[in-house]
């Protein structure tokens, strides 16, 4: 794949801005005296797009709007613009692919630095660290000449078994909202969009094309679209990916409720919405319900001829002949063309843009630093972590340990420039004079590419799988600390794109494998890399748990730290880990079928540690739950006031001080209850946190200001939000279920 036509585009239109070439040379087609302002960006945006709109032809109108190839739609080479190219993404940059395939170029420079799944960063409760992901991916992408980067994901974690929940943000919509924002506005500060997907309601993977998501205006409102709406008008998003699910029986990317009323329209979004690839199925819909660029319409631009394949997309020769003809209004044409022509002003028309930088030492030291903020300590009896300065055998037990986990899963597969696994990082740290044993103890994916991506490791195991649990039992009778490092990964019917996991167990019998070692050695700590919750029936067995994710080229490294107390751990679950599936609100009312075309959204708006709290539910491990090295104490919290206005704010304050003996980060989080309420309101919702760093015996103030808005609901009656007047308890505390302090206050 080459981009040579697109620098040609780039140097045709410095030429032109220096005039160095008259404005004469663009007379075909549409006339418009004068110098090309749509060249000079010292004119304002929208006097360009205008005046690039007004000198467009109608079939360079209808190119612009569909794809190329398969990553790529056309620019308008005629008058200078150049084509637009996407990359997938979110957690680091897609390596090239053949024209119009899905498996790789082969090119030896497209490398990337693989950056911890979303979960991660989810984990890490802290919007500075999410400003670095977004610098440091938006800067990859800038680098490799890509203008739209396709994330990052925000859809709401409402089952476990979600094969895609690893690329999200988890379950709650004020933590997506805060977290999304500080990612975009740094992508896309490298002239490069974000691509925020996947607008909305895409919460499974079973059946993704197919099911319908029947979901009440309250619910929609208040859990599925905050952080959309976020990402819109707070982060200022350029672009949006529309979903392949259908609401009230539209497929969301040609959608009037969710992309006119709503996204464009309520919202004011002004960017372009981009369809997921495959997700358009309709000219006629694909014309007047919202959508502006189509991708990827099932086919390979060969079948049809290589020259008119993508011609016969639904935004392409189908509404060119409905514009002839007059079925198509050119009104709503041209506010497709400005919104296309808007995103490629703002990336790859755009001079005044920095270079990027790829695989470069920062990058890799961002990667783990997100991992280290990211891995949440789950328990930790006995103090079995961190490792002993004293051990001298280290034993390393599972597959997870060696297996690569950048490659696999969908389209969020990577080739990576390195992959410092597990083992290697736990050798690492370790040092001369530590014994570490690796022993595989149980098989699970041998497997090793995808779309020709390979990881070159030889998985193959020819040992039982009772010899496997025996030769690591043996290993473990004689080391100072275990280290089991298991969980899922990246294959179907795990963490993986297009598909579901079977169940909340963990795959492969590593439950049998666990429970061997503990009998084994009380020094075990269990590592579960995985995006998604696992059931753990081992759990009062083993003394340590940690909560790995899929920490992307440093994973290894950042792991190590945290197990060996270079990093004092401080991620903090975005998802509930029920004990049971059926503690989960759409599987306890049957509500999650993967074999139904309806999806009803019947737990409503009590979506994980909502449902919990509801139905008096004790979660494996809660919502904002995540421990430490050290020990965190909060003081009595206290208001200034007691009450507040429709207009007014009120400052909830409390004081965290570190009791230990080693400093720490705290995410301090706030929860408030409305306990008065007209319609039935969660038992307490997140509207607050801050992540704080203490050295022993250090104390910080910590204070949040509650305003109007964020004691609001949505009523369906008035179908907008309301604000109540009556009693409200704001609760400050270590996560949903470790409550510190709480104080009550009035809406007068």
């Amino acid at each position: 794949m080459s981009r040579k036509t697109t620098l040609f585009h780039a140097c045709l239109c410095a030429c032109l801005c220096a005039g160095l070439l008259a404005a004469s040379s663009c007379s075909q087609g549409p006339q418009n005296s004068g110098k090309a302002i749509y060249l000079d960006e010292s004119k304002p945006l929208e006097e360009r797009i205008e005046d690039a709109l007004s000198r467009m032809t109608l079939e360079e109108k209808v190119k612009i709007l569909h794809a190329q190839s398969k990553f790529s739609s056309a620019g308008v080479p005629r008058l200078g613009i150049p084509e637009l190219w996407c990359t997938d993404g979110p957690h680091g940059i897609r390596p090239e692919v053949l024209w119009d395939e899905w498996e790789q170029a082969g090119w030896t420079n497209d490398s990337c630095v693989a950056f911890p799944a979303l979960t991660c960063l989810a984990a890490t409760w802290s919007e500075e660290v999410s400003a670095l992901y977004g610098k440091s991916i938006g800067e990859e992408a800038r680098y490799r000449e890509k203008d739209v980067l396709l994330g990052p994901g925000v859809n709401i974690y409402r089952t476990p078994l979600n094969g895609r929940n690893f690329e999200y943000m988890g379950e709650d919509p004020y933590l997506a909202s805060k977290m999304v924002v500080p990612y975009i506005q740094e992508v896309q500060k490298n002239g490069v969009a974000a691509c925020v997907k996947h607008y909305a309601l895409n919460n499974q993977e079973a059946l993704r094309h197919e099911y319908d998501a029947v979901v009440d205006d309250r619910t929609l409102n208040e859990i599925y679209l905050p952080a959309f709406k976020a990402a819109v008008q707070e982060g200022g998003a350029w672009s949006i990916m529309g979903s392949y699910n259908l609401y009230k029986g539209q497929h969301v990317c040609h959608n009037q409720w969710l992309l006119n009323d709503i996204l464009k329209g309520e919202w004011g979004f002004d960017g372009a919405v981009i369809s997921d690839w495959g997700g358009c199925h309709d000219s006629d819909e694909a014309i007047v319900g919202g959508l502006d660029l189509e991708f990827g319409t099932w086919t390979d631009g060969l079948t049809m001829g290589a020259t008119s394949g993508y011609d016969s997309y639904h935004l392409a020769d189908a509404y060119l002949e409905r514009l002839r003809d007059g079925r198509a209004s050119e009104e709503v044409l041209n506010d497709k063309v400005r919104r296309v022509l808007r995103l490629i002003f703002r990336t790859a028309m755009c001079q005044d843009k920095p270079f990027g930088s790829l695989c470069s030492p920062e990058h890799y030291a961002a990667a783990r630093r997100i991992g280290n903020e990211g891995i949440v300590l789950l328990k930790n009896d006995c103090s079995v972590l961190p490792v002993k300065a004293s051990a001298k055998k280290i034993l390393v037990v599972g597959e997870n340990a060696i297996k690569m986990m950048t490659v696999g899963g969908g389209s969020s597969s990577l080739k990576v420039q390195r992959e410092v696994s597990p083992l290697e990082g736990i050798k690492a740290a370790a040092g001369e004079g530590v014994e570490v044993v690796y022993e595989r103890g149980y098989v699970g994916d041998v497997s090793g590419d995808y779309n020709g991506v390979v990881t070159g490791q030889d998985l193959s195991e020819k040992r039982s799988a009772g010899k496997l649990i025996a030769d690591a039992c043996a290993q473990a009778a004689d080391a100072d600390i275990v280290i089991f490092v298991g969980g899922l990964n990246k294959a179907s019917h795990q963490d993986c794109e297009d598909s579901d996991r079977f169940g909340l167990e963990l795959p492969y019998a590593q439950d049998a494998v666990i429970e061997a070692l503990a009998e084994v050695n009380p020094n075990l700590a269990v590592v579960i890399v995985s995006g998604n919750a696992v059931a753990m029936p081992w759990v009062n067995k083993v003394n340590a748990i940690v909560e790995a994710w899929y920490g992307g080229s440093e994973s290894g490294n950042a792991l190590a730290d945290v197990l060996f107390g270079k990093v004092n751990p401080s991620g903090k679950l975005p998802f509930t880990f029920p004990a049971r599936l059926e503690d989960n609100g759409a599987h306890a009312l049957k509500a999650y079928d993967p074999h139904s075309r309806t999806a009803n959204y019947s737990e409503g708006i009590f979506v994980g540690y909502r449902w919990a709290q509801k139905q008096g539910i004790k979660p494996l491990f809660a919502f904002g739950h995540g421990l430490s090295y050290t020990e965190f104490s909060y003081s009595d919290a206290c208001a200034k006031r007691k009450s507040m206005s429709e207009n007014g704010k009120l400052t909830v304050k409390t004081t965290v001080t570190n009791t230990g003996s080693v400093a720490g980060k705290e995410v301090v989080q706030l929860y408030i209850s409305d306990r008065e309420c007209s319609l039935e309101r969660p038992v307490m919702e997140l509207k607050g946190f801050k992540k704080i760093y203490l050295e022993p015996g250090q104390s910080k103030e910590v204070s949040f200001v509650i305003e109007p808005d964020m004691l609001k609901f949505y009523d369906p009656q008035l179908s907008g939000w309301k604000l109540e007047k009556g009693l409200f308890t704001a609760h400050i505390g270590s996560s949903s279920e470790d409550i510190r302090c709480s104080v009550n206050f009035e809406v007068k």
